[in-house]
């Protein structure tokens, strides 16, 4: 596949709701990249937000927090499948973010104060390349996010395809397996 100036877009969501477990879902790279057809993808942006899921109490609102109650959630994109929470450190990491929340209401509500720990790279200065065919978009949140909140993370990767040597793709393809 020739390289691609016009940017496009991938869209991913997790729930991780509020069981405590890891949870991961798969972005489908297929399209785009192909190792051995010397296509790869560049992935430019990373957006998310934290978000009630569509079968939320308020569908893609505000999260809410059990009464008078501290919440957390991770999120991660990998291009190797986990089982759990990995650190920033870990080369299968493309990008990754945590929020913290509050509660001080009686009552279950969207959080009163809230950090984003945006680890995740708003904009990569000359794109971060991927050659695997899957990308694993996984997330963790603690039991304290309401239960008819459903926390959910979407993501959007702004992207474009270009074309690498084939032994520069297949080099990069097994680093990131």
């Amino acid at each position: 596949m020739a390289r691609s100036t016009d940017s496009f877009f991938i869209r991913a969501t997790v729930t991780p709701d509020d069981s405590g477990a890891f949870v991961q879902s798969t972005v489908d790279l297929g399209s785009y990249v192909d190792a051995l057809g010397k296509s790869v993808l560049r992935i430019h942006n990373i957006e998310f937000e934290w978000a009630q899921a569509t079968d939320g109490a308020i569908p893609n609102g505000a999260p809410k927090v059990d009464a008078t109650t501290s919440a957390d959630a991770v999120w991660q994109l990998t291009t190797q499948t986990q089982t759990g929470l990995i650190p920033l450190s870990n080369r299968s990491v493309v990008g990754k973010g945590q929020i913290w929340a509050h509660n001080v209401s009686i009552a279950s509500a969207a959080p009163d104060s809230v950090h984003n720990d945006s680890v995740a790279p708003q904009h990569f200065t000359d794109g971060y390349l991927v050659a695997v065919e899957s990308l694993f978009l996984g997330a963790q949140a603690s039991s304290n996010w309401a239960a008819s909140s459903n926390l959910t993370c979407n993501m959007v990767l702004e992207c474009t395809v270009e074309t690498l040597s084939q032994s520069a793709a297949m080099a990069l393809a097994l680093s990131q397996q």
